[in-house]
């Protein structure tokens, strides 16, 4: 561990803005090659494509380590590049992640910095992108992917000033790409996205009407706030075919000495210039783009460069004899610039590019569960992030610490991270690195509640400890049976009610609440299935239940000691039952669930008002398709691909073994389908909505089939086809089954063609009965509605074959004990009628999200004494927030400053809480005041004031470009009174000057 920590202490050591002031700058659109009007201008992109870990670890790809792997060696590239561009000022670059350049310039001496420094403010070195990692699109939550941005965009800033603000968003490698993720690129002021992967279907349609490049409209909500030009490249992210010539490739290079007998230069450019004409035909104006590198491409700069001078002289002397081809080093900012000029109106898109196929049988929708503990690792994570960015902001402590989660998450948002394709040794690593990475969010919960906590200086301070597998019931400090301190902090700026479960070994305990008063506890039995989970180590058989009220972005203190009290073990004692008359029912006064006595599956649901709604439930798995790979029809499943063997998924439950569990803070049902697979049905006294919460593991492989674990939910609505995903957790998309709303789909693989990426939710809605069932999740997972009336969910899966796209594994996780890995998790279920649905499912995804965090402390004294020594309920907000608006990010900034985000969390149509609102910042925080607020984009490295975009012609539409004064910002004089309006869907950035 103290390694790990050293690791991410030199790796992550920040910059600091030293950059010097110059006469003549030539960064962004400045000083680019316009090319000429008569010609077809052919862009040569000079880039590499670096990924944060995925064949090797983060640590092995910066070094070159384990060449035996992968001839990786980021270091190297950069070395090569700066050395390349010194030399002589007509060359370009671009480079993409922040993660590993930051560490690269750590390592620098001054006179590289200059350089580099000159470099970039000559626009020789453009960044691109610019985030800790380029992030996912399908697996990465929209809180992260903000977070994750601003971190890799503030250190460019703090490095480089102005020339370090990317104005092009560059998604080569994601595998599909989400309208959420083009949202917030445009609100962080991007002004066009470029991408490299597409539905093989939908590029020969844009191929034939000429629209691989287009306006994308990423918001219903936002308006042209939300609209980013983007362009899908011609090659993914290579180079045109024969023409790579790093030292990792074996194209020719270009021979252009007449008296050799190897001379190629006609033969060479003729190619060329029949490549640049034929990509010309399937874009729209006589700008095009080709990307000159690939993956970890310019470890010796000098050999690309060579050749590419050659290929330009060349080319372009063939313009003596007729030819129309104009060839020059570019970026994908002077591109942008060149289209944005040609006066060109543009197509519109209004959804997004999920799923991702590149043959008729490798639809990408695998990875959208594929390492399911990793993803939910990666949301511990990030809700650890900001509870310790919040206390870190509320108590006034050094911001260094932070830095090293902070780094550690955005590496998690990686497309080879979150998306469970790296081999296992380095997700290994990725595990790792997040586990050392939160243990020093621990140190700040304790550095922080240290000044927080007690009420005179001369109380000694408690010792936060914390329980890392709670989701196995496993908690040292709760089992050990002396007097505990049960801290229990909120990062939601809502007052918040929660159940909390707390693993114990006792018979009854006596609960008091941050009033001293008593509270209501259930001693619930763990399941068996949790008992005999690999590598757990507790001696606790049962959790205390008991219902939590906590403050809006505050803790409340709860304090927990056994008791022998016979009445208290009676009033808390489980009511276990494995009989039923009848159907097995739950019930509150908001709902009654009923589970089948004969199958022992979930039935009905029934509301409070006695409507009614059929919901089957039960566990199925798709046979995983074995082949070679060899072609498109002997693909297999992998860690990319979902391809199952057949379209019915084969039934892992018919006669369930039910057990009931009733009490007064929850009633459970304990179903066992088999020795690896059980859930429990759990629904809270004053609970809408009812838990599922189930493991599964070690999936059994012994008959040599690969398997992916689906819950399914079939009701009696009739969805019509249709059904609701959300986008990266914000605005949610209607999917229709079989179909894609901008070419016509030819359909080869019925269910993995119709999975989406799920974050937060998946719905469907029968327009004529008005009711609306919600399915929620606890991580990211791939999801579909395969039949009407129907919604799935992939939870786990286990693979034994590896599907040919790069990772070279099977995706077969051995887990604990290596007999295949045990996940816990839980679905959140929601029948409501239509007009209701939003206000009950938008705040309970954001509670999932946000959860509660729990620390312990073993104290000596009275209760009473514990009182008088400790504040116990310390709210850090005078005012609650109203129900439709979340406090997105509360954390330090820079000399005195904090950086807090607002945000709007319903859709315009979602009734009254979709209707803009007023937020004043005045008096609202307990520790600090704001004095006075400057907006920022979405990502906190530009002013609104001095932030401008790129305006675009839409066909159909009537345009009003002019680009001198295209979205110049208005400052609301409400800001002035520190009152922020927030429309529908509206995330507003403030870096906000405070005084404790």
């Amino acid at each position: 561990m103290k390694y790990l920590l050293f690791s991410l202490l030199v790796i992550f050591v920040g910059c600091v803005n030293t950059f010097p002031v110059q006469d003549e700058l030539h960064y962004g659109y400045q000083g680019c090659p316009t090319g000429e009007k008569d010609k077809l201008n052919v862009h040569l992109v000079c880039h590499t494509h670096n990924d944060v870990g995925w064949l090797k670890t983060v640590d092995q790809y910066f070094y070159g380590a384990n060449q035996s792997i992968q001839r990786a060696g980021v270091q190297y590239i950069l070395d090569s590049v700066v050395q390349s561009l010194t030399h002589d000022p007509k060359k370009r670059f671009i480079y993409v992640e922040t993660a590993f350049f930051s560490r690269w310039w750590n390592e620098q001496h001054d006179s590289v910095r200059h350089a580099v420094k000159k470099l970039v403010c000559n626009g020789q070195l453009e960044f691109i992108g610019g985030g800790w990692s380029m992030n996912d699109e399908a697996a990465a939550h929209y809180n992260s992917i903000i977070d994750q941005m601003t971190l890799g965009l503030r250190i460019l800033n703090d490095t480089f000033g102005k020339c370090g603000i990317p104005k092009i968003a560059w998604q080569i490698d994601p595998f599909g790409h989400s309208r959420e993720q083009a949202s917030l690129f445009a609100q962080m002021f991007f002004d066009g996205l470029f991408f490299g992967r597409l539905d093989y279907q939908d590029k020969s349609n844009r191929m034939k009407t000429k629209t691989m490049e287009h306006v994308w409209k990423g918001s219903d909500n936002l308006g042209a706030k939300a609209q980013l030009f983007t362009g899908a490249l011609p090659n993914s992210y290579s180079p045109p075919s024969g023409f790579c010539f790093d030292v990792l490739c074996d194209d020719p290079p270009i021979m252009d000495d007449p008296q050799l007998k190897d001379y190629n230069v006609d033969q060479r450019v003729a190619a060329f210039i029949n490549i640049a004409e034929n990509q010309a035909k399937v874009y729209a104006t006589n700008h095009i783009v080709m990307t000159m590198g690939n993956d970890f491409n310019y470890q010796n700069a000098a050999v690309w460069y060579k050749n590419l001078d050659k290929l330009i002289k060349h080319v372009n002397e063939k313009q003596t004899n007729g030819s129309k081809v104009n060839v020059f080093y570019s970026t994908p900012s002077c591109y942008l610039q060149a289209l944005n000029k040609a006066n060109q109106s543009w197509t519109v898109k209004t959804d997004d590019f999920f799923p991702y196929a590149n043959d008729p049988h490798a639809y990408w929708t695998g990875y959208f569960t594929s390492r399911p503990s990793l993803k939910k690792y990666e949301r511990v994570g990030n809700n650890k992030l900001q509870v310790c960015k919040q206390l870190t902001a509320r108590a006034d402590i050094e911001e260094i610490t932070l830095s090293f989660l902070k780094k550690a998450m955005g590496i998690m948002q990686h497309h080879d991270a979150i998306t469970g394709t790296a081999k296992q040794h380095v997700t290994d690593d990725y595990y790792q690195t997040l586990a050392a990475a939160i243990e020093t969010c621990h140190d700040i919960v304790n550095e922080a509640y240290e000044k927080l906590m007690p009420r005179n200086k001369s109380v000694p301070v408690l010792k936060q400890y914390f329980c890392n597998y709670l989701n196995i019931s496993e908690c040292p400090i709760s089992e050990a049976n002396s007097p505990i301190a049960i801290t229990i902090y909120n990062p939601l700026a809502w007052n918040v009610s929660t159940s909390v479960r707390i693993p114990v070994t006792g018979k009854a305990y006596k609960v008091l609440d941050y009033s001293g008063k008593a509270v209501d506890v259930q001693i619930v039995p763990l399941p068996s299935s949790i008992l005999n989970v690999p590598g757990r180590n507790s001696k606790a058989t049962a959790e205390a239940v008991f219902e939590a009220k906590l403050p809006a972005l505050g803790y409340a203190t709860y304090l927990m000691r056994n008791t022998s009290s016979q009445n208290i073990k009676n009033k808390q004692l489980s009511k276990v039952t494995s009989k039923a008359d009848g159907d097995w029912t739950l019930k509150n006064k908001f709902i009654t669930v009923f589970v089948d006595n004969k199958t022992g599956l979930l039935k009905r649901f029934q509301l409070a008002d006695g409507t009614n709604l059929t919901v089957n439930q039960s566990f199925y798995w798709y046979k995983g398709m074995n082949g070679d790979n060899s072609d498109f029809t002997k693909r297999a499943s992998g860690a990319y691909i979902f391809r199952p063997n057949g379209t019915e998924p084969i039934a892992l439950g018919t006669n369930v073994n039910v057990t009931l569990v009733n009490g007064s803070v929850v009633q459970e049902i304990h179903q066992v389908f088999n020795p690896w697979l059980s859930q429990v049905i759990r629904l809270y006294k004053d609970a809408e909505n009812v838990e599922l919460r189930w493991i599964v593991g070690p999936i059994p492989v012994e008959d040599k089939f690969g398997k992916e674990i689906i819950t399914r939910f079939d009701t009696d609505l009739n969805s019509d086809s249709y059904f609701f995903t959300d986008s990266n957790g914000r605005e949610v998309l209607r999917r229709k089954r079989n179909y894609r709303p901008t070419w016509q789909l030819n359909v080869t693989e019925p269910v993995s063609g119709n999975y989406y990426p799920v974050n937060s939710r998946i719905f469907i809605q029968d327009k004529k009965r008005g009711l609306q069932f919600t399915v929620l999740n606890d991580r990211s997972q791939g999801g579909s509605s395969i039949k009407d009336g129907s919604i799935e969910l992939m939870i786990h899966r286990r693979l034994l074959h590896d599907d040919a796209f790069g990772v070279g594994e099977a995706l077969n996780e051995l887990g604990v004990g290596g007999k295949g890995l045990v996940i816990t998790g839980s679905n959140y279920l929601i029948f409501s009628n239509i007009t209701q649905a939003a206000a009950k499912h938008r705040p309970l995804a954001q509670q999932l999200f946000m959860q509660p965090q729990l620390s312990f402390a073993t104290y000596n004294t009275s209760e009473a004494d514990y009182y008088k020594s400790f504040k116990v309920l310390v709210p850090g907000m005078k005012k609650v927030l109203p129900a439709n608006v979340h406090l997105l990010t509360l954390e330090p900034w820079k000399r005195g400053t904090l950086l807090i985000r607002l945000e709007h969390i319903f859709e315009f149509d979602e009734g009254d809480l979709g209707k803009p609102v007023d937020i004043p910042l005045k008096d609202l925080f307990t520790e600090f005041n704001v004095e006075s607020i400057e907006e920022t984009t979405l990502s906190a490295n530009q002013f609104l004031k001095d932030a401008k975009r790129l305006c675009w012609k839409i066909e159909g539409a009537k345009n009003n470009c002019d680009n001198s004064t295209a979205q110049v910002y208005v400052r609301d004089k409400s800001l002035d009174d520190l009152i922020v309006p927030l429309t529908p869907m509206n995330i507003r950035t403030f870096i906000a000057k405070v005084t404790y």
